[in-house]
Parts: C-alpha cells; sequence; structure tokens
C-alpha cells in the first residue's frame, strides 16, 4: 500500500475509525519500493497527477445511476421496481421511501452503495495544499492557481455533504498519524458553521483563478473564476433558503454538547447576501461572453421553423458542447447513458429491429402536467386551457405539425403546451426532431407508442413505464443506424449553465425586495428565449389569477415553477423541493402515466398509477450509517433515522 494512502485512511476525521491501532502498526517502517508523500510532490509532472485526483472526486452527474437527483426524484420513473429481475440504481430505493441506517442508498459519507467518498476527497484535498509548495519546479502563480482549485473543489465536497446530511464535520486539517483515539471522534458543526467555511474557502481561491481557460483543449472543465462565482451564489442561496434558515423543525437538534445544529430563527440578510452573490456571478459570467444559449441552425445547414428553432435553443443549451451559456461542464462525467436510455425503441421505423435505444427514462404526469401553457402560465391557472378535458382525446391539425403528427390522435394534454414541453418530452403521437430527419415538411420522426406500435413494450427492458420519454437529453444528431449501430454525440454534462443562475438571482432578488421590475426581468430572460409571454403578460391577459406576480409570495410560486421548468431533468429540482421545505406536499402522491399496454386511443389515454411515493421530514436529510454511530459516540444521527 502507498503511504499517500496510509495516510489517506489513517489521517481521518473520526467518521468510520475501526482499527486504528492496526493501521499504526504499518508505520513502523517504511519498504525502500513504497512511495512517499514527498514523491508525489518531487516534480510538476507527479503534483498535476494529484490535482487531477482530487478532480476525479466530482460525481458523475449526467449518468442514470451517477447522480442521486435522477432516480431519486420524480422527474423520471424506471421500468427497474417494475421487473423483478432488474437491478435498480441505488437512488430509487430513496425515491420508494427504501432508505435506511444499516446500508444507506448513495452514502457519500463512507462511499459506498452508489455514492464516491467525499470526506475521502477531502483527505486528498488537504494532502495536495500541504505538500504543493514542496514543488520545486513551479512558477508561484501556477501553484496559487492549483491551490486555488483545489480550495474550490474542497468546498464542493463539503457542500455536497451538507446538502445531504445537513450538519457535517468539517475537514480543515487532516488529524496527525499520533493523533489519539479521542481525537477522531469528531462533531458534526452547526449548519451555518458550515456554510461559513465552504463559503470561507471560496473567497480564499477566488482572485487566483482565471477569468477563462487558456488552453481550451487541455483545460475545459477546470475551474475558473466565474465557476467559483456561480456556486458560491448557489451555495449562499442554499443558505438562506427555508431547510437552513430558520428551521423551526430542527429546533431540538443538537449534539451531545447540547450545541444546537439549526438556529430556528430566520436571518433575511441572507437572501440579500445571496444576491450580491448572484450579482457578482452574473457580472463574472456575462463579462466573459456567456449568454442565454441561442441556436444557429446554419451549423448544419437546415431550414427550420421559428418554432422549432426555439425548441432547439431549449435542447441545445444541454447538449451543445461548450456552448454560450455554459458555466460549468463536468467533464467526470460524459452523457452517454442518459441518451441511450431517453431514445424511445422504434424511434426510426426504417430501423425498428435497433437494439442501441433503450427508452426507459420515463417523466410520469406528474412532471408532465407542470410544463405550462402555450401562454407561459401552470394549465390549471390558464383561464383559456380545457384543464378538465386534459385527458379527452384530440386529432391533430396541419398547423401544429411542427410538435405533432397531423391526424395523429393523442391526449388534450400534448396539446397547446409552451416550446420547453416539445423540447423536453417525447410522447405518443409527438414529433422528434433529429436522429437524422430534419426536414420539417414531412420526414421528421414521430413517436408512436400504443400497444403493438414501434415505442411500445416490445420486450422487457425497453420501453417507458408512463408513455413519454425525456428528449431533453438528446443530441438531435444522434443517429439511429442498422441492426444495433448507433451514432452518439457525446457532451460533458452542464453543472451550471446561465438561465440557472438568472433563476437563482431572481428568486433571491424577491426575497430581499419583492416583484420589483429587475427581478422580473431576470425570469423575463429566461422566458423569452423559451418562446412564452412575459410573466407580466401572461397573468395579466390570461390568468385565472392576474395579480398573483404582484406579490412576493406569489412571485415566490411563479419562480419555484419557472426553475422546475427550465431545469427540467437536470437534478434541480430533487435538492430544490428539499431546500424550499415544499418536498412533501409534492412528492406525497401517486407516480402515474398512460395504461401503456393498449392498444386504441381510448384505452392508452387512460391514468394508471405504477405506485405511490412517501415523503416525511426525516428524508429531507441522509441517515448517518449506524455503524459510525458506534464507532464514534459524539455523532447523532438526523432526525428521525
Amino acid at each position: 500500500m502507498k503511504l499517500s494512502k496510509l495516510v489517506l485512511y489513517i489521517a481521518v476525521t473520526g467518521m468510520t475509525l475501526t482499527g486504528l491501532s492496526s493501521c499504526k502498526k504499518y508505520l513502523d517502517f517504511i519498504p525502500d519500493n513504497v512511495p512517499t508523500i514527498d514523491n508525489a510532490f518531487a516534480m510538476r509532472t507527479e503534483a498535476e497527477k494529484y490535482l487531477f485526483t482530487c478532480y476525479s472526486y466530482l460525481p458523475a452527474t449526467g449518468s442514470p445511476t451517477g447522480n442521486v437527483a435522477f432516480a431519486g426524484g420524480d422527474e423520471w420513473s424506471l421500468i427497474y421496481p417494475f421487473v423483478p429481475s432488474a437491478t435498480q440504481p441505488p437512488a430509487y430505493n430513496i425515491a420508494l421511501g427504501l432508505q435506511n441506517v444499516v446500508t444507506p442508498y448513495m452514502n457519500s459519507w463512507d462511499g459506498e452503495n452508489g455514492s464516491k467518498s467525499y470526506f475521502q476527497a477531502l483527505r486528498d484535498c488537504n494532502i495536495f495544499l500541504d505538500n504543493i509548495a514542496k514543488v520545486p519546479d513551479m512558477e508561484s502563480s501556477e501553484k496559487s492557481r492549483w491551490i486555488a482549485e483545489v480550495k474550490f473543489l474542497k468546498a464542493y465536497y463539503h457542500f455536497m455533504l451538507l446538502r445531504a446530511y445537513g450538519p457535517i464535520p468539517l475537514v480543515k486539517k487532516n488529524l496527525e498519524i499520533e493523533s489519539s483515539t479521542e481525537a477522531t471522534k469528531v462533531y458534526r458543526e452547526p449548519i451555518d458553521t458550515c456554510f461559513n467555511y465552504i463559503v470561507q474557502l471560496l473567497d480564499e481561491a477566488k482572485e487566483f483563478l482565471p477569468d477563462q481557460v487558456s488552453n481550451p483543449a487541455g483545460e475545459l472543465g477546470r475551474i475558473t473564476k466565474p465557476i467559483l462565482l456561480a456556486m458560491k451564489a448557489k451555495i449562499l442561496v442554499y443558505a438562506a433558503s427555508p431547510l437552513f434558515n430558520g428551521n423551526q423543525d430542527y429546533g431540538t437538534f443538537m449534539d451531545n454538547r447540547k450545541i444546537p445544529y439549526f438556529n430556528p430563527q430566520k436571518d433575511d440578510n441572507k437572501w440579500r447576501k445571496a444576491a450580491d452573490a448572484c450579482k457578482e456571478a452574473v457580472d463574472a459570467c456575462t463579462g466573459i461572453g456567456l449568454q442565454l444559449y441561442v441556436y444557429n441552425p446554419g451549423v448544419t445547414n437546415n431550414t427550420i421553423s421559428a418554432r422549432q428553432k426555439i425548441e432547439m435553443s431549449i435542447r441545445n443549451a444541454v447538449c451543445e458542447k461548450w456552448n454560450s451559456e455554459l458555466i460549468w461542464a463536468n467533464t467526470n462525467s460524459l452523457v452517454s447513458d442518459l441518451q441511450t436510455f431517453s431514445i424511445p425503441r422504434g424511434l426510426d421505423p426504417t430501423y425498428s429491429d435497433n437494439t442501441s435505444p433503450k427508452g426507459q427514462l420515463a417523466p410520469p404526469l406528474r412532471i408532465v402536467e407542470n410544463f405550462y401553457s402555450k401562454n407561459g402560465l401552470p394549465i390549471s391557472e390558464d383561464r383559456t386551457y380545457p384543464y378538465s378535458n386534459r385527458y379527452n382525446l384530440r386529432t391533430a391539425v396541419a398547423a401544429e405539425n411542427v410538435d405533432l403528427e397531423t391526424g395523429y390522435i393523442t391526449a388534450v394534454l400534448n396539446f397547446d403546451r409552451e416550446p420547453r414541453y416539445y423540447a423536453n418530452l417525447g410522447f405518443d403521437g409527438g414529433k422528434w426532431y433529429g436522429q437524422g430527419k430534419y426536414d420539417e415538411k414531412g420526414t421528421i420522426l414521430t413517436v408512436k407508442a400504443k400497444k403493438g406500435q414501434p415505442a411500445s413494450q416490445q420486450v422487457q427492458f425497453a420501453f417507458s413505464t408512463t408513455g413519454y420519454w425525456v428528449k431533453k437529453y438528446v443530441h438531435f444528431q444522434d443517429v439511429i443506424g442498422s441492426s444495433s449501430t448507433m451514432t452518439y454525440i457525446y457532451y460533458s454534462w452542464p453543472e451550471f449553465r446561465l438561465a440557472d443562475l438568472y433563476l437563482l438571482y431572481a428568486e433571491a432578488l424577491n426575497e430581499v425586495n419583492g416583484p420589483t421590475s429587475e427581478t422580473l426581468g431576470w425570469i423575463n430572460q429566461v422566458r423569452t428565449r423559451a418562446g412564452i409571454p412575459t410573466v407580466e403578460d401572461a397573468w395579466t391577459n390570461y390568468s385565472n389569477n392576474p395579480g398573483k406576480f404582484q406579490t412576493k409570495d406569489g412571485l415566490r410560486t411563479i419562480i419555484h415553477q419557472e426553475r422546475s421548468n427550465e431545469m427540467a431533468f437536470e437534478g434541480q429540482r430533487f435538492w430544490d423541493l428539499r431546500r424550499w421545505k415544499e418536498a412533501p406536499q409534492v412528492y406525497n402522491g401517486p407516480i402515474a402515466g398512460w395504461d401503456i399496454t393498449q392498444g386504441t386511443e381510448a384505452a392508452y389515454y387512460r391514468v394508471k398509477t405504477i405506485y405511490f411515493q412517501t415523503f416525511s421530514l426525516k428524508d429531507y436529510f441522509w441517515p448517518i450509517k449506524d455503524k459510525n454511530l458506534t464507532v464514534n459516540r459524539n455523532l447523532v444521527q438526523n432526525p428521525g433515522w
């Protein structure tokens, strides 16, 4: 075992220290052929490897199994729970209410059951920070940049733990090898202390990071100042949100020293800090030329309608590599399986026998109905939308052929929706622009999903349980071929994009100042790119509650739904519902879709419950593994577990 790994496992913070005395015996001697920490920092090339080790713990957020916010939430259902022979992604057990204290799912505390270990990541970051000064063949400016990158990563890994567990032990320094057993029995810190330390690390790092990487070919994905400032803004928005700010549900949650973990008194100044941080981040991002992405059809020499251009702008803000909106792309997570699992089987009838598309990611009706009407309103609030008849049938006409096949009978729910609906979702009778078909006059592909049709349940593991598919993940230039061939355009997962930041800024401004023109302006930029009216126009002219946007509470509700629609399927809703403390009222209910086993329109378009989702107070934070509490009696379990 390398000494660096010995230090990594021995210089721990006391979360899972078992067998400490036996580990110390390894240090009684160091064999001549075992590299030491000094070797790892003896020259720049070796130190760079350690830098990339610190980056290697970034989660696979563009993977169906690596991102807990995908399978663990409610944005899409999988076939796995309903096919006994299939292996479930660990996070899906969280969605099903099966989290536990013995072998917790997505256990990032210990790096088990579907997750990487962020405490191990923090120890590696500390080893890097403690030793980078030793490297002889580096300029001090480069050392400062690398230190800043690792401080960012250290802040980020702390935040990932905090977001999942609430109060956590802070790994400011690795413990010395000679530390006593008692010293390893660390405490969790109050939530405000955790946030303050994370922000402190970011503040220490920001001045030493470049605005942009100077070598895009070799450095894309490395941390820059705009990335850091955007993450600081998001972290401060979390700190100001109800789960962490004045949460009286945790008023009695404290450690064995009687130190409370949460302050039950709301601090409105946290929203001001968040708004200021968002402003700084927006200025930094726009200062280097970032802007909301708009699709340029000239790239592929395709002539498309204005409507399809809007929808392509929405899709490609995620799928287009290094586009103008991208603040941070996670190069540790290349998007492949998300695309494979999103494309309906039999989408291209020419190659209906192609087994590559799996079509398993299935948005439930809860998410489908969350998207706006064409007027930019919740469908239950649009007085022109036939909400009570949304499950009835309707035939598409020629004027609707950009999004629906002319003459096809489908649900009223699929008509007269905002462009994000059609950019994000595939459905029975819906057009699917791409896959080598770009001629809007007749060759655009159509999803056909009723029993016996190409996208229906033809085989055990390649169908949608709800009758909907996630189109948003799929690059339009992917091409289905003959047999099992498939050409994919891979892209790094968009960890942070500008629309996300704009909506965070609007949220913070609303909490500080209410529905001002500035607050509405940031929302409206996102809505304009999405092809819907401004907040003011939509609610004034079409809503059954026209004054809703004129109050702080009303606009808060609007912003929350705007985030859910704009950031749909990007892993934000899972965490947003938690930080807003809205998860129980949203999650507790049926996950439903159409009756996909039926072959006629009347039978297919009946709502069918797949399973019931549950959420209670204890589910806001992950449980700490029972074994850890036995080893370290200073750790206190999260409420409810």
